[in-house]
């Protein structure tokens, strides 16, 4: 019997499974050795707070593209902890803001720099080009979905 052709994968699809992996190590990875680390959607928010400023639920739904109630829950944890607090619009708007707090920059920046440093170790045989490069594919994949997304992320 004859058997079928093989035809090669497509590389989007090569693209879509090595994400996919890249999001489960990633994941894995930020457990820290002395067993802290700080949420992933408490990084993001965070990392979107200092970015920008103060910022409404309304203007982090927006900028997120999720509802409401996941916000509140997200950014009630910030408060608990002290990640953020809540202030009246700095323009005089309604709508009360969140502002990242102290804690929450010295608690990004440290889940920054362990997490550049687990790339350190990860990527320790690479060239200094490799990893210019593979930032800037990085950059490119990213602004590509943020362009048909409708929602850019502020970057330095």
């Amino acid at each position: 019997m004859d058997q079928p052709a093989q035809t090669p994968e497509k590389p989007t699809a090569r693209v879509e499974f090595e994400t996919m992996l890249l999001g489960r190590y990633t994941i894995a990875a930020r457990y820290r050795r002395d067993g802290t680390r700080l949420d992933r959607s408490a990084y993001v928010l965070l990392s979107r707070l200092s970015a920008e400023g103060p910022m409404s639920i309304g203007q982090l739904t927006e900028a997120f593209g999720l509802d409401a109630s996941t916000l509140n829950r997200q950014t009630a944890a910030l408060l608990r902890t002290g990640l953020v607090d809540r202030i009246p619009d700095p323009v005089g708007g309604i709508a009360r803001k969140f502002r990242i707090t102290e804690a929450g920059e010295q608690a990004m920046k440290d889940e920054h720099l362990a997490n550049t440093e687990g790339l350190d170790r990860v990527m320790v045989n690479w060239s200094a080009d490799d990893v210019a490069a593979f930032a800037n594919y990085l950059e490119r994949f990213n602004t590509d979905i943020e362009r048909l997304d409708g929602r850019p992320w502020p970057r330095p």
